[in-house]
Formats: structure tokens, C-alpha cells, sequence
């Protein structure tokens, strides 16, 4: 079936030939949208900056969340005012 791979000589078999990185901030600018709602979920994705990569799901899950609430209550029309009887 398949053929096995050799390890190198002096060579840990083992061992994984990658090394994780550790976090780093990706240095994206984020310009403000003038809502502030959305700007501050865009700045929550700086939180991830500071996490490994198997907590970034936690964080841009959040971030989706709240970015389609705001879509949404885009959506919503204003309560009606109440009747205001002046004669």
C-alpha cells in the first residue's frame, strides 16, 4: 500500500519538523466607520492578535455575531410614535 517515509540520519523521527509560531500582531489598520457599535467589534478582532490561532475562532465568531446584529437592526423600522391628539 504505502511506503514508508525514513527518518534522516541523527534525525528525531518524531519530532515535528514545523514549530508553531507564537501570536503577533498582523499590523492591520482598521479605519473607523463612524458607527461606533461596528468599530468596536472591528477592534475586537485586535484581540486575536494576542491569541494562538485555536483561539481566533472564539473571537471572529464573536465579531460575526455582533456584526450581523447591527445588520439586522438596520432592518428594524423605528417603533410608532404615539398618537399625539393637539386639538
Amino acid at each position: 500500500m504505502g511506503a514508508a517515509v525514513a527518518a534522516e540520519p541523527g534525525g528525531d523521527a518524531g519530532a515535528d519538523p514545523y514549530e508553531a509560531a507564537g501570536p503577533a500582531p498582523l499590523g492591520v489598520v482598521r479605519t473607523p466607520t463612524g458607527r461606533p457599535a461596528v468599530d468596536a467589534l472591528l477592534d475586537r478582532l485586535g484581540d486575536a492578535d494576542h491569541l494562538t490561532a485555536d483561539g481566533h475562532l472564539d473571537v471572529y465568531e464573536d465579531v460575526h455575531r455582533g456584526l450581523r446584529a447591527e445588520l439586522t437592526s438596520l432592518d428594524e423600522h423605528p417603533a410608532p410614535r404615539p398618537y399625539d391628539n393637539r386639538s
